[in-house]
């Protein structure tokens, strides 16, 4: 099934609908307690991200499920313009996104990416690894997964990659990554889509 997607904004509008499609398919789907707070926490967070970003007027969010596998999707279309998003970084003390820290934060970041930017420019090790390879345009079109770079980060720490060292640390400190079972990120020209998925049952 597929709930109703609700237009979410940084400003507030919609967060609290949002939230409470969790309530709608908890009750439909007949889910304990344990998974109801799981499936809610997760879309805080992910709520919590869309107070941040700067560069979206609105975006869509929806859960969707199937045999027992809950994925929540939010999707943002990138509005800044080169010279907006470096105003905004210029307002930070470091020049940098600060907010950029932690998984849910580097994710963040790619939302608040300037629409023409290269995601090549990204340098996070959190979000290096675990790219997808068949990604045909890096540049436009770009897919991570955090399983796949929890796997390439473990290899890497094996080997005292300092990097991967301090990569693997922020996952292992990120709420989502202990309760999702997956995270994706997929940008397609304009759009950026993150989708964290939860088995149940």
């Amino acid at each position: 099934m597929k709930t109703d997607v609700i237009k979410v904004s940084p400003q507030g509008s919609g967060i609290g609908t949002a939230v409470k499609q969790v309530d709608f398919i908890t009750d439909y789907k007949g889910l304990d307690h344990k998974s109801s707070l799981h499936l809610r926490l997760l879309t805080e967070e992910m709520m919590g991200m869309v107070r941040s970003i700067t560069g979206a007027d609105s975006g869509d969010f929806w859960i969707e499920d199937e045999d027992g596998v809950y994925q929540l999707h939010l999707r943002v279309e990138t509005v800044l313009t080169s010279a907006k998003r470096e105003m905004l970084l210029a307002a930070s003390t470091s020049g940098k996104n600060e907010s950029a820290r932690g998984l849910m934060g580097a994710i963040r970041d790619f939302f608040d990416r300037s629409a023409d930017a290269d995601v090549a420019q990204f340098t996070n090790p959190l979000m290096l690894s675990g790219i997808y390879d068949q990604a045909t345009t890096p540049t436009l079109e770009w897919e991570w997964s955090m399983t796949r770079c929890q796997d390439e980060l473990y290899s890497k720490v094996q080997h005292n990659d300092a990097g991967a060292i301090a990569a693997w640390d922020e996952l292992e400190k990120s709420v989502v990554a202990h309760v999702a079972d997956d995270v994706k990120v997929s940008i397609r020209g304009p759009k950026v889509e993150v989708i964290i998925i939860k088995k149940l049952g």
